[in-house]
């Protein structure tokens, strides 16, 4: 089942995490990062997003790997999290914890799919909630799955100006 969200992407970013996750963001962009669309400590991401605004957020809890519909996206990364505490939050990076959104998944190792779509529209508007056309799309496909290294399955690079 799928849950569509909204979510305020400030700071070009999104959150998923461990309910109870302590984990700092601080130290973990740099040109390679920022590229990939993906910051990863142990028991959190940072989604990079292509606008500062509000992001179209879908959400599926799954019981395995989801099939690869990559060409449908612009850009696809992968990367594997720890949410021993069983509940995984989907935030702005300023949105206060107590009112983030939750979701119920098997406590343990998490794999995540992250797929944006609508990033050249996305970022040639800087008010997208007025031009809705120009909204990002994120989808992000959660299931249980040992750890393994961040994978960038399709990469979007933004067109020269």
């Amino acid at each position: 089942m799928a849950t569509n969200l909204e979510v305020f992407a400030d700071y070009f970013q999104i959150h998923v995490l461990d309910e109870n996750s302590e984990g700092d963001f601080g130290d973990v962009w740099n040109v390679q990062t920022h590229r990939d669309g993906l910051g990863v400590v142990e028991d959190a991401l940072a989604i990079g997003t292509a606008a500062n605004d509000t992001v179209a957020v879908t959400v599926h809890v799954l019981t395995g790997r989801p099939v690869d519909d990559s060409d449908d996206f612009d850009h696809v990364v992968e990367a594997g999290f720890h949410v021993p505490s069983g509940w995984l939050v989907v935030m702005g990076c300023t949105d206060s914890l107590d009112d983030a959104a939750r979701f119920d998944v098997p406590a343990g190792w998490t794999r995540a799919r992250v797929s944006r779509r609508n990033l050249a529209a996305a970022t040639r508007w800087l008010e997208s909630d007025e031009e809705p056309e120009a909204t990002e799309e994120l989808r992000l496909q959660t299931w249980p799955a040992p750890f393994s290294a961040p994978h960038i399955v399709k990469r979007w690079s933004q067109p020269e100006s």
